[in-house]
């Protein structure tokens, strides 16, 4: 059975650079997947993310990326998108790191048959640990995206009877936190 990789990645300090981590928080809460696929909290640990997708067959990227149009513009980028500069300028040190860890994997042979990132357009990446308005009201339109791909690929994933809280826990105040 192929193993597919959603990995969410951005930096939750830096307002709507936390997008792509807070959608995986979500989804883990909302869905049951099955045991081929795994999430991925991938934040910014760049290069470092090489064995996580180590004998992935698809990876699922969520991110916020650099790209012609308005904040909360939602752009799907391909496999190929990564190897031929199709990807506009990198917002922060992770996105390089992301395209790297890529090449590496694919030099190892290791890389993901199949590539897919989802970007959203941000508002701000000032220190903040809020996605601004405009990202927060994407969060249900990129995860019906991501949804419909999973489904394109075959998964078979199911909504929870009970949700649980996604502990959003960097949007807590440290009082909250347990």
């Amino acid at each position: 059975m192929e193993k597919i990789g959603i990995m969410g990645v951005g930096n939750i300090l830096l307002s709507d650079e936390g997008f792509g981590v807070k959608l995986l928080y979500l989804l883990k809460a909302k869905y049951e997947f099955p045991e081929n696929v795994v999430l991925i909290d991938g934040g910014t640990a760049g290069i470092f993310l090489s064995p996580e997708i180590d004998y992935l067959s698809k990876l699922l990227i969520i991110d916020v990326v650099k790209a012609e149009g308005k904040p909360g513009d939602i752009k799907v980028y391909e496999k190929e998108d990564f190897f031929i500069d199709r990807l506009p300028l990198k917002l922060s040190p992770h996105q390089l790191g992301l395209q790297e860890v890529l090449l590496l994997n694919e030099i190892k042979g290791t890389c993901p048959e199949e590539v897919k990132l989802v970007g959203v357009i941000p508002k701000s990446l000032d220190a903040g640990t809020y996605l601004t308005p405009e990202l927060e009201a994407k969060l249900p339109e990129v995860e019906r995206i991501v949804l419909d791909i999973l489904r394109e690929w075959g998964v078979n994933f199911r909504e929870k009877e009970n949700p649980e809280d996604p502990n959003i826990w960097w949007e807590k105040k440290v009082s909250e936190v347990q």
